[in-house]
């Protein structure tokens, strides 16, 4: 089953384009990459954003290229603070306790087997659905927006969640069939929150921010962080849950308040700038 998404993958990449930057820094080919940005922009008023691309190429090529030194520099350090804080923020909403043990927690609110499972799978297709949403609004509504409304939606689901299993759970045994399917609904409403937010906007925004100088090494801190806080959450989920009980539920909650509270004071709005301008 692994192998189907990794299949799409792989085939998809042979019919992904270069990317503007790219083609500047790799072949020089001012004239396709010009043609690239029209087809990005669906304008052809594209030349000073081409020349801005043009002349960081060339001033990358005249500097000390060492990006993970350079990225640690006081100039680059917002880019660096988002490219942990993004990551971070990321995994602990907790929705990959969803992803990696969605069944086990709807045996815990007294679903049976089959339903757990098949729960499983309605929950996978809201956050997929909702991804779709994401990528027709983002360009429209801006990151921030997305990201602070997702947020709210994360967190009032979590609460309710959490405090529907605190009052109806207890320390064992399960919920009504009501409120199972209540609780459903609301951990479906907030994969939909995090499918159209901080999935999607997760990895889209760090795209955005590092300039041609520090993008590898911003990118290589982004994807690690993330992959170690998917790991640290994975493996102390079950062992939070039988201490925490239905509190794991407020415990992520307080984490996404942290986060949207970061989005709002720090990340600055990223929809329509051009990397080359992120450093102004």
């Amino acid at each position: 089953m692994a192998a189907v998404p990794a299949s799409i993958l792989t085939l998809g990449a042979f019919f992904l384009p270069e990317t503007p930057n790219s083609l500047i820094q790799r072949g020089n080919n001012h004239q396709k990459a010009k043609l690239m940005l029209q087809r990005i922009r669906g304008t052809d008023d594209v030349q000073a954003e081409l020349d801005d691309l043009v002349k960081a190429s060339e001033m990358s090529k005249t500097i000390d290229h060492n990006p993970f030194a350079k990225i640690t520099q006081r100039k680059y350090r917002p880019q660096l603070v988002m490219a942990i804080a993004i990551p971070f923020f990321q995994q602990v909403t907790g929705i990959n306790v969803i992803a990696f043990y969605a069944p086990i927690v709807f045996r815990t609110i007294g679903l049976g087997e089959s339903a757990s499972l098949m729960s499983s799978v309605v929950t996978g297709l809201v956050g997929s659905g909702s991804t779709f949403i994401s990528m027709l609004i983002v360009d429209k509504l801006g990151r921030r927006a997305l990201l602070m409304a997702g947020g709210i939606q994360m967190l009032i689901s979590q609460i309710m969640v959490g405090a529907i299993l605190g009052a109806q759970l207890g320390d064992h045994g399960g919920v009504s069939k009501g409120y199972a399917i209540v609780v459903l609904i609301l951990i479906s409403v907030y994969v939909a929150g995090f499918g159209w937010s901080w999935g999607p906007l997760g990895w889209l925004i760090p795209s955005e921010i590092f300039l041609l100088e520090i993008r590898s090494a911003g990118q290589s801190i982004n994807v690690a962080v993330n992959f170690l806080f998917t790991f640290i959450v994975a493996q102390t989920f079950l062992t939070m849950l039988c201490h925490f009980k239905s509190g794991i539920f407020f415990l992520f909650g307080g984490w996404v308040a942290v986060m949207t509270g970061f989005v709002y004071l720090f990340l600055p709005e990223t929809k329509g700038i051009p990397i080359e301008q992120m450093e102004r």
